[in-house]
Parts: C-alpha cells; sequence; structure tokens
C-alpha cells in the first residue's frame, strides 16, 4: 500500500519535473529568439546612426554654413577697417 503511494507521488513528480524541463526549454528558445531580433534590431540602428552622423557633419561644415548665410541670409563679412579687436 505505502508502495504504491510513493510509487503514484514519485510518478507526479517525475511528471511535473518533465513539464517543468519541457516549460523552460520552451521558454529559453523564446527568449532566444526575442534576443536574436533585439540584436538585429540594434545593428540596424546603429548603421543608421552612422549614416546619420555623417549627414550632419556633411550639413554642419563651414563651406555650407557660409553658403547659406551669403545667399539666404545675405550676410558679409566685415571688411578689415570695420572690425574693432577688444581686449579683456
Amino acid at each position: 500500500m505505502i508502495d504504491r503511494i510513493l510509487i503514484g507521488v514519485l510518478s507526479l513528480v517525475i511528471l511535473a519535473s518533465s513539464v517543468g524541463v519541457v516549460y523552460i526549454k520552451h521558454l529559453n528558445r523564446t527568449l532566444f529568439f526575442e534576443l536574436q531580433q533585439m540584436e538585429q534590431e540594434r545593428d540596424t540602428m546603429d548603421v543608421e546612426w552612422g549614416k546619420l552622423a555623417l549627414e550632419q557633419s556633411t550639413w554642419a561644415t563651414h563651406d555650407r554654413i557660409e553658403q547659406i548665410a551669403k545667399e539666404q541670409l545675405h550676410l558679409t563679412a566685415p571688411k578689415l577697417d570695420a572690425v574693432v579687436l577688444v581686449m579683456p
């Protein structure tokens, strides 16, 4: 009688352990797949960030800013005799 109860309990424990192992394996695979997707998204964003940084450096060059100042804002450099040097 006690042997049957012990065998039944041990069988249930083994079954629960088996289900737990299958669940953990499934969870591990799901999380690994999610990790791979996020790493791929990170890599894509790194490439985009590099392109944007290059574009920003191109748009912020001194020559481009000077060109815009001349063409759109009609600014010119002052003549040398109009420049006043202030010493601290």
